[in-house]
């Protein structure tokens, strides 16, 4: 049997983290002197205690990891491993597009001297804009479940051979904001009226257009209410985006895409 301490030093853990690891469950020790208190491993525990370090570095919670370490069946046990896989590759590609954004940031604040001046990138232009014929589908839905009804659309205009432009669009009706729960319409421009799901009337729009990542689309809605308040005008409608170029035309992050149309009249 292997002492606290020696188990300590050979797994590189601290004693406090093998009492707390004993006291939710996820590793207890072998024995424990019921004179002295101290606590004593088996050898075959230190495979065990290696393996929950491990699963640490990749990611699981201390929960999850439990639930690993009594899961038996090794086609699930893959599975679990290969989704955290995709999950660290997600973050390492949101990671590096976080770095280019923070790169030009500091490019444009050495060169202006101004740290807020990324809004001054934004070209605000009017635009008389015609009639939609759009096929889409409107739900309350998080930012990230775009792709999942998306998809859905694009199974439609496929299955039933519907002549379309191919761009996606999306139609934010919410007055306010929340990542988890937003009230939005993702929808594609169709050319036969028979497939369409409505028309998204046309009219006067402030657009400008955004390149790169989405999470800065928040810097392009803030310059266009920007400019919208401070030449006279009120928006009408709900705003809109329209993706141009996104990655599924093989375009790198820095050259998506985005026009953004706010439907306005004078005020």
């Amino acid at each position: 049997m292997i002492s606290i301490g020696q188990f300590s030093k050979t797994c590189l853990v601290t004693i406090k983290t093998l009492h707390y690891y004993d006291k939710i469950g996820l590793l207890h020790p072998a024995k424990i002197d019921p004179d002295t208190g101290y606590r004593y491993y088996e050898e075959s525990q230190l495979s065990t205690m290696l393996l929950i370090a491990k699963l640490k570095r990749y990611g699981f919670s201390l929960q999850e990891i439990q639930q690993i370490l009594c899961e038996s069946n090794q086609k699930a046990l893959y599975s679990k491993l290969y989704q955290q896989k995709q999950i660290l590759e997600q973050q390492m590609v949101h990671t590096k597009t976080v770095i280019q954004e923070l790169e030009q940031h500091l490019s444009d604040f050495e060169r202006t001297g101004e740290i807020m001046n990324y809004q001054g990138n934004y070209d605000v232009q009017l635009e008389q804009t015609n009639d939609r014929m759009i096929l889409s589908s409107r739900q309350n839905m998080s930012v990230d479940e775009f792709g999942i009804y998306f998809g859905k659309l694009y199974e439609t205009i496929f299955r039933k051979q519907i002549p379309a432009d191919g761009k996606g669009m999306a139609i934010y009706h919410d007055e306010e904001f929340d990542p988890t729960c937003n009230d939005i319409e993702v929808a594609l421009e169709v050319f036969d009226p028979s497939a369409a799901t409505r028309v998204l009337k046309g009219g006067l729009c402030a657009t400008t257009i955004h390149y790169g990542a989405y999470s800065n689309l928040p810097e392009a809605y803030g310059k266009m209410m920007q400019w919208i308040k401070e030449n006279g005008y009120e928006l009408i409608n709900s705003p809109y985006e329209i993706y141009v170029k996104t990655q599924y035309d093989c375009h790198t992050v820095e050259d998506w895409e985005t026009k953004i149309y706010f439907p306005i009249r004078k005020k």
